[in-house]
C-alpha cells in the first residue's frame, strides 16, 4: 500500500490529496480494497470517510478521526459550509462571461439522477432528477481547443461537474464516462482536480484554507 500524501493533520481531522487513479473507500473485490481511506486508517485507525472524490479524480479531501468528528464534518457538508474549488480542461473553446468579467461566476442548473441501466454513470433528468447546480469560470483559454477553468459545485451529486460540463457542450479531456472517444483519447487521465478545500474547524471554529498544486 503506498504513502499517502498528508496536508494537514491534527487531533480531529485530516486533510489530505488524493492522486488520480485510486478510489475513495473500497471497491468489490479484492483488487478494489486499496484505498485513501485504507491508507488513513493504516496510520490512524481512527480516521472516518466524511466526502468522496471520483476514483479518476485527483485533489483535497478531508478526513475526520472519530465519529463526533464525522458526523460534525458531514453536517457541515450537508449546510454547505465547506467550500471547493475544482480545476479541469474541458474541450472547445469557453469565452469568460457575458460580460467579459473574469471574477463573474456562470451557473448550470440541471437535475441529476443516477442511470441505473448504465451504471456507474448519472444523467440530466428533467423530470425526476435532484436540483443540480455549478459555477464554473474560465481561468485560461489561450490553449488551442480546450479551456482551463475552474468549477464550484453548490449541490453534491455524483459526477455533477463531469455531466454538467458534457451537458453544456464542453467535456473535461480525458473523461472515460462522459466525453467521446476523441476527447477521451486526449488525456491518459481525468483532468479535474479538487484544489481548493475551505471549512470552518469543527472544534477550535478557525476558518482553513488548503490549496493543493495542479498535477496538469
Amino acid at each position: 500500500m503506498s504513502a499517502l500524501e498528508v496536508v494537514f493533520a491534527d487531533d480531529h481531522l485530516l486533510v489530505v490529496n488524493k492522486p488520480s487513479g485510486l478510489l475513495s473507500v473500497p471497491g468489490r473485490g479484492e483488487d478494489k480494497q486499496d484505498c485513501l481511506i485504507a491508507r488513513a486508517q493504516a496510520h490512524w485507525p481512527d480516521a472516518l470517510t466524511v466526502h468522496r472524490l471520483d476514483m479518476s479524480t485527483s485533489g483535497l479531501m478531508v478526513i475526520a478521526k472519530g465519529p463526533d468528528m464525522q458526523r460534525s464534518l458531514n453536517q457541515a457538508f450537508a449546510q454547505r459550509e465547506v467550500h471547493k474549488i475544482y480545476e479541469a480542461i474541458v474541450a472547445g473553446e469557453l469565452s469568460a462571461t457575458e460580460t467579459d468579467d473574469a471574477d463573474v461566476w456562470s451557473d448550470i442548473h440541471m437535475p441529476l439522477s443516477i442511470d441505473w441501466p448504465n451504471r456507474p454513470k448519472s444523467k440530466v433528468d428533467w423530470a425526476h432528477g435532484k436540483p443540480s447546480h455549478t459555477q464554473w469560470r474560465v481561468k485560461n483559454s489561450n490553449l488551442t481547443n480546450a479551456t482551463r477553468v475552474e468549477l464550484q459545485p453548490i449541490t453534491g451529486r455524483t459526477h455533477q461537474l463531469r455531466l454538467h460540463m458534457m451537458a453544456i457542450g464542453h467535456a473535461i479531456v480525458g473523461d472515460a464516462l462522459y466525453a467521446s472517444p476523441e476527447i477521451q483519447a486526449l488525456s491518459p487521465r481525468l483532468l479535474l482536480h479538487a484544489r481548493v478545500l475551505q471549512l470552518t474547524h469543527p472544534v477550535t471554529a478557525e476558518w482553513m484554507t488548503f490549496e493543493s498544486i495542479v498535477p496538469f
